[in-house]
């Protein structure tokens, strides 16, 4: 059962690695008095700022590009629009702020679509480990925004527990488009399959190759070497208000392990380890009243 009344009404494009607000680069540039980026910096695709290019196109007279703004300054004030963000400390454009051919922004773009940039602080709710910073699909996906705005796909913590370990992966290749809520990959163990869902629309534009040669990095590092895939959101900020993040994220998965409890047993708790309190690894392979396909339709398929 979805857990709708402790969701947020509303959400906000949280990008990973960076807390608190961050201003607009028209803001930055002094064009405008305020605006917040809401677009993870991602300004070749910003809604706001084609509006404000069209607005300067038009001819109003009291404003300019802010790539205008910058390019008057001397050279070592010209911030790269990264540094302009936050992404880098130090780097100062030599491109005349024409971002879309800059062989540096595409290093950057490359890097953020194989490398786990940061490690997330983990959360222990009920047994198992939530990710900050992340956004959880109610089907056990999670989604997390990278600065420039792609977005990085994996699993949560309770699937792996669920399924014990994984012996095969299969991804979607590179230019697939992934719908949220359909299923977009599949986890086997031995010759049982697992469909998990996309929790955002978005074009592939990486797949982790590691979890296809070595499985067992996706049970060790769900949040981190065990990531999935990367895409290009189309639909940024509308498909975040379907996800869970920060203490509604919290409450879901408390939920979602009483769900698990009442299966398990109806009467007694989840089985512990022998030692420490942690929940068992591996609960298909621990609970033989439960079936695999029973837990892959209560919990992680479409």
């Amino acid at each position: 059962m979805k857990v709708t009344s402790i969701k947020e009404k509303r959400a906000k494009v949280r990008v990973f690695g960076l807390e608190g607000d961050h201003p607009c680069v028209w803001m930055k540039a002094g064009v405008i008095n305020f605006k917040l980026c809401d677009n993870a910096y991602d300004c070749l695709t910003c809604a706001f700022d084609k509006a404000m290019s069209e607005r300067v196109s038009a001819g109003e007279s009291h404003l300019r590009p802010w790539r205008s703004a910058y390019q008057e300054k001397t050279y070592d004030q010209k911030e790269c629009r990264h540094m302009l963000s936050g992404r880098v400390p130090l780097r100062l454009c030599g491109n005349a702020y024409e971002c879309a051919t800059c062989e540096f922004d595409q290093m950057l773009e490359s890097r953020t679509m194989t490398e786990i940039l940061g490690r997330p602080a983990l959360h222990n709710v009920s047994g198992f480990l939530l990710a900050d910073g992340y956004a959880y699909h109610p089907r056990h996906t999670w989604a997390r925004v990278e600065h420039g705005g792609l977005v990085r796909f994996g699993v949560d913590d309770f699937t792996m527990h669920l399924l014990g370990y994984v012996t095969h992966v299969r991804l979607p290749k590179l230019g697939v488009h992934l719908e949220r809520n359909t299923p977009a990959w599949t986890l086997r163990r031995e010759e049982k399959i697992a469909p998990l869902v996309a929790p955002m629309d978005g074009v592939v534009v990486a797949v982790n190759h590691k979890t296809l040669d070595d499985p067992k990095v996706i049970k060790e590092d769900p949040y981190g070497e065990g990531w999935l895939v990367v895409v290009e959101p189309r639909h940024l900020k509308r498909d975040l208000t379907d996800l869970y993040t920060d203490q509604a994220a919290r409450s879901w998965l408390t939920a979602e392990v009483h769900r698990l409890e009442a299966l398990v047993a109806p009467d007694s708790e989840l089985p512990l380890a022998a030692t420490g309190g942690e929940v068992v690894e591996d609960i298909y392979g621990s609970v033989p009243h439960l079936t695999w396909d029973q837990l892959v339709a209560e919990f992680l398929a479409p």
